[in-house]
């Protein structure tokens, strides 16, 4: 399935609640949201309908995420379900990792193919700061579950902020020289509560020459022919067991390459992070349409997906600047 751009398109993203068990500073505020109601969601059975269809035009893989999305009861029956459905080949999960020590088991044994996992600090004190919740003590606890599960697809992910957590750069990409992982750098992007308190992102750029002062050398791992990868460009360091990546969405735009849509919790099929236009699935599953006619609305609405994000033009109507929680990060 192709875009009007001839990219194709075979990665989804499904939102599975607007909820979470943190309030990270840079994504919610911290008296919390204005909860989505339990019938505004799609349902499990409504989710599998759109992957089938989906599935069906090319999309190969999918991508749980929230809000958190452990919190979402039956996630563990649904990714079964979702791997069951024919041409789906990865299903993937983004988690802050706090329910993962009580789940990881399940979530291995329903056949998750990957992982990602938040993971902003090292320092039990700085993540109860950042995430207003003293919770560090559980994800430690799911970091080592799955690490001992034989999983071999994890990541993990971190947002390097100045004067939040830039001064532990070094000691999170160390987490890829004692285990066989990925751990990624993703450049803060200019939306939601991040924008609105004034963080400042640390450019990738500098990243990797903080890394290269501490490690040594980065060398390029290439890209691989894998049409499911993501943005990330992956490196080695000599002597680490895993990768080191790199997400700069701001600084070295991606769009061209981008083959993926967004399923809101809500049911909005979202074509780009960063634009509001898109096709309310909810209605149109709640009508009764047929699977023929989803597939077709489906295929009509991704050929449109727009050519590039708009981050830097805080000035078009088009933009959606919604906190990632309720997009769907």
């Amino acid at each position: 399935m192709q875009d009007q751009y001839e990219r194709k398109i075979e990665y989804v993203r499904i939102s599975l609640t607007d909820r979470c068990n943190l309030r990270c500073r840079y994504c919610m505020p911290e008296a919390g949201v204005a909860k989505l109601r339990h019938e505004d969601i799609l349902t499990f059975a409504e989710i599998l309908r759109v992957v089938k269809g989906l599935a069906a035009l090319g999309v190969k893989k999918v991508r749980l995420t929230g809000g958190e999305p452990l919190v979402r009861r039956g996630i563990v029956e649904l990714i079964r379900q979702v791997r069951q459905v024919p041409g789906i080949e990865q299903v993937v999960l983004t988690t802050n990792g706090v329910l993962l020590a009580e789940m990881g088991e399940e979530l291995a044994a329903a056949g998750l193919t990957g992982l990602n996992i938040s993971l902003d600090t090292l320092d039990a004190a700085r993540f109860a700061e950042i995430t207003r919740r003293p919770l560090f003590a559980k994800v430690q606890a799911g970091m080592e579950t799955v690490l001992s599960l034989g999983l071999t697809n994890i990541k993990f992910n971190c947002v390097p902020i100045y004067e939040v957590n830039d001064g532990e750069i070094p000691a999170l990409a160390a987490l890829a020289r004692d285990y066989p992982v990925k751990v990624r750098f993703i450049e803060l992007m200019p939306i939601g509560c991040a924008y609105e308190v004034g963080y400042e992102g640390v450019p990738m750029d500098e990243v990797r020459a903080r890394l290269t002062e501490a490690y040594g050398s980065l060398h390029p791992v290439g890209r691989k022919m894998d049409r499911l990868q993501g943005p990330a460009e992956y490196y080695r360091i000599p002597g680490f067991r895993g990768q080191v990546g790199f997400i700069d969405a701001m600084e070295h735009k991606f769009c061209a390459t981008c083959n993926r849509v967004r399923l809101t919790a809500e049911g909005f099929l979202k074509l780009c992070l960063n634009q509001k236009n898109g096709l309310d699935l909810r209605g149109l599953l709640r009508n009764g349409i047929s699977d023929e006619n989803l597939r077709l609305a489906l295929r009509q609405a991704i050929y449109r997906k727009p050519a590039e994000h708009l981050f830097t033009d805080r000035e078009n109507t088009a933009r959606d600047s919604r906190a990632m929680y309720q997009v769907g990060g």
